[in-house]
């Protein structure tokens, strides 16, 4: 049951955090995917809301067979394996979208320089 709840566990801080990305999608989904943003967001929305009834559940059963005590337990677990997961796992998701970001926006950059470039050139050449 431990090894069932670590993973419902993680499933729950997934989804909490798809959630949250889902609000403020990044500039390159917005611009390519933004059909799935939506759709992104309306499942984050139903996972959500699924996974807040099984926590119901899950709190009932575990206050009703262990006490108060594991409950309280088992949500400082939860608060210290999204700590970790949130340190490894999503500050490196944010790091590659900010990384592509910025080469999308560098190379966004480089073309508007070689455009106004060329066309400096023709403009100089033609007087």
């Amino acid at each position: 049951m431990a090894g069932d709840l670590s993973r419902w566990m993680g499933a729950v801080s997934d989804v909490d955090h798809i959630h949250k990305s889902s609000k403020s999608p990044s500039m390159l989904k917005k611009m390519f995917a933004a059909q799935s943003v939506e759709q992104e967001a309306i499942e984050a929305f139903a996972a959500k809301k699924k996974l807040e009834q099984q926590r119901d559940d899950l709190k009932t059963y575990i206050m009703f067979t262990q006490g108060t005590k594991a409950w309280d337990e088992l949500v400082e677990t939860e608060v210290n394996i999204r700590k970790q997961r949130k340190k490894l796992v999503y500050e490196a998701q944010q790091r590659r979208e900010k990384i592509l970001n910025g080469i999308f926006i560098s190379l966004g950059l480089t073309a508007i320089t070689i455009l106004v470039s060329g066309l400096l050139y023709v403009i100089i050449t033609n007087i």
